[in-house]
């Protein structure tokens, strides 16, 4: 009777530890590097709100903006090593796990962010989310900032103004050579210091979206933005393959469902925003921004397309094409 009793008792303590282990919610660890009043911040805080009201007691998400967990050198290596699961880095980051990545960075390649969508939504550009899962990475979607625009403390008209500037770059191969096409030192820096990179004249330049502009008040410490909109700085939304895989299947699956309404939403925000800063940094009356005739961008893109040959053999000039033909609707 006691032998019964003792296996009775340790089957309801197993059941009893089982069950406080599957109470305990999914946690996850949402790291970025920018403010929250950004079109990325807000995203990560929706991401947040939707999946602890769809998948309450099951999921619990922490977020660090601006740095506060991992900046812009530690996070890749954290999301590996499973510190945390969710990510955002903008897509210059990707050039050492994929190289068709790549393609995002080339100047002037997009015309459009309309363009931006279609190619990202093509099969190329799905392709790509899914090109990394070697490594441990799988791509969930693509938050768009916006197009880059040049800010200097010189007044930059043609692409000879930038000669000798020194420009804050992103560690990026094609961001590199962008300005060294233009005869001018990219300097690789971590988002954190641009401001102060700026402010100390380490840096006289960098290329920023609007809304990165303004809310890391970079405009106080440039004297001009040329509104060039030759680049795209997007993010990729990524999480550890292993970690993700390893979710229960009715919990991922709302997870992705939430993370396709998430874009839909940052997207829409990322242009609203940018188009209220471009203005926030109009009425604040320290920065003049210049508009570049049609002519005028023509040079500035003549100037940079040598890029693209350069970097072909690595993307891949299928991708290229691709990224071309989304310029014309394709």
């Amino acid at each position: 009777m006691f032998k019964l009793t003792a296996t009775a008792l340790a089957c309801a303590l197993s059941l009893g530890i089982a069950g406080l282990a599957n109470a305990n919610p999914i946690s996850i660890k949402f790291s970025h590097v920018v403010a929250e009043n950004t079109p990325k911040g807000q995203g990560a805080l929706l991401f947040k709100k939707l999946a602890e009201e769809r998948l309450p007691g099951k999921v619990e998400v922490q977020v660090y903006p601006n740095s506060s967990l991992f900046g812009d050198g530690k996070e890749m290596e954290a999301l590996l090593l499973g510190d945390v699961q969710l990510i955002a880095p903008s897509l210059a980051k990707f050039e050492h796990y994929s190289k068709g990545i790549q393609v995002f960075d080339l100047p002037f390649l997009f015309d459009d962010i309309e363009a931006v969508d279609r190619f990202q939504k093509g099969e190329a550009g799905q392709k790509l989310l899914r090109s990394m899962e070697d490594k441990n990475i799988t791509g969930l979607g693509y938050w768009h900032n916006g197009m880059k625009q040049l800010s200097a403390n010189k007044k930059l008209v043609e692409p000879k103004d930038a000669r000798g500037l020194k420009f804050r770059v992103q560690a990026s191969a094609v961001l590199d050579e962008q300005f060294k096409a233009l005869r001018a030192n990219p300097r690789k820096m971590s988002f954190a210091e641009v401001y102060q990179g700026l402010q100390t004249g380490v840096v006289n330049g960098a290329e920023n979206p609007y809304s990165n502009i303004y809310s890391q008040k970079m405009h106080e410490v440039q004297k001009y933005i040329t509104e060039s909109n030759h680049g795209l700085l997007d993010y990729m939304v990524i999480t550890n393959t292993k970690f993700w895989n390893g979710l229960p299947d009715d919990v991922r699956t709302e997870l992705e469902t939430i993370l396709d309404e998430v874009t839909v939403e940052v997207n829409r925000l990322a242009s609203e925003l940018n188009e209220a800063d471009k203005q926030r940094i109009i009425d604040a009356g320290t920065t003049e921004i210049v508009t570049l005739t049609p002519e005028q961008r023509e040079l500035w893109r003549e100037a940079m397309k040598p890029v693209w040959k350069k970097f072909e053999g690595e993307i891949g000039a299928d991708l290229i094409q691709a990224a071309e033909a989304a310029n014309k609707g394709e």
